[in-house]
């Protein structure tokens, strides 16, 4: 394997076609502002290195990427590669990861919007994020540990487990399709609307009417707070731990709640039952 140290590239595809390549404590910036640094390359590992351009990994087959930055500028950084580890790096260029395959990510900080779009087979451990529409259609998602803030998170993403991960979020998990959240919390309004076989376990979730027009829907042993207008139209089977402020049409199922503040029941096809474990609370709020 060749190893390439302490240079700069500037240039129009600099390492275009590269196999087999180590490259260490190199920058990718300067006034040419060439794009696509290492597109078309196999076997490539990058260490310490930053990345200030724009594409540098385009059809790539087997990449490692360690304590790199890439700035605001390295946009659409990985793009149609597979087979890919990245550790120890930021990424802070929009669209950072798309249509990409068999992804391992650990202990990376990633500030990207619209990231991870139709990603599959991707594992993510001791990250942070901040992103909108992060994770999109992306499949067979697993992370552990990921804190994440942004809007319309993880819509209309397929197989997936989240296991102790913080989330403060808006319009999360829209129309996905069986995800198990574990451990975790959700932060943020219409949580999971749309969603068909979405299930929380000893999870905290926060905020405005959440869960509504889903299938197969569980709640495991979870608290939820101001929590109003829940489970609208869903198909339903909850064991909720803490009062909610109200609950609406659900469609079919059984809930079971500590305390609610009000159960509205106007839509003649909503069949769900709503078992109280104690009166209803005058301020569930």
């Amino acid at each position: 394997m060749h190893t390439i140290e302490n240079k700069t590239f500037d240039q129009e595809r600099a390492l275009y076609g590269s196999k087999q390549l180590t490259v260490k404590n190199c920058a990718f910036d300067g006034p040419a502002d060439g794009e696509s640094a290492f597109k078309e390359c196999s076997d490539i590992t990058v260490r310490d290195c930053f990345f200030n351009l724009r594409y540098p990994f385009w059809h790539n087959h087997g990449l490692v990427i360690e304590h790199c930055d890439m700035t605001q500028m390295c946009r659409a950084a990985l793009w149609y590669s597979d087979n890919i580890e990245i550790r120890d790096t930021a990424m802070h260029g929009i669209k950072a990861l798309r249509e990409c395959r068999d992804i391992r990510i650990k202990d990376c900080d990633i500030v990207s919007e619209e990231f991870g779009w139709s990603a599959k087979n991707i594992s993510m451990k001791d990250c942070t994020a901040e992103s909108e529409y992060f994770l999109m259609r992306a499949e067979d998602i697993t992370a552990e540990r990921l804190s994440f803030k942004g809007k319309y998170s993880f819509q209309y993403i397929k197989n997936a487990v989240f296991e102790n991960c913080n989330f403060d979020t808006k319009d999360a998990f829209w129309h996905a399709e069986n995800v198990t959240v574990k451990n975790s919390v959700v932060k943020g309004e219409y949580l999971g609307w749309y969603s068909d076989g979405l299930t929380l376990i000893n999870c905290q979730i926060i905020g405005t009417q959440p869960l509504c027009y889903c299938k197969n829907l569980k709640l495991i042993n979870c608290e939820m707070i101001d929590a109003d207008l829940c489970f609208e139209k869903s198909r339903v089977d909850a064991t909720v731990t803490t009062s909610v402020i109200s609950i609406k049409n659900p469609l079919a199922g059984n809930i079971t709640v500590a305390s609610v503040g009000e159960i509205i029941m106007d839509d003649e096809n909503a069949k769900g039952k709503v078992t109280v474990q104690r009166k209803p609370c005058s301020n569930c709020a």
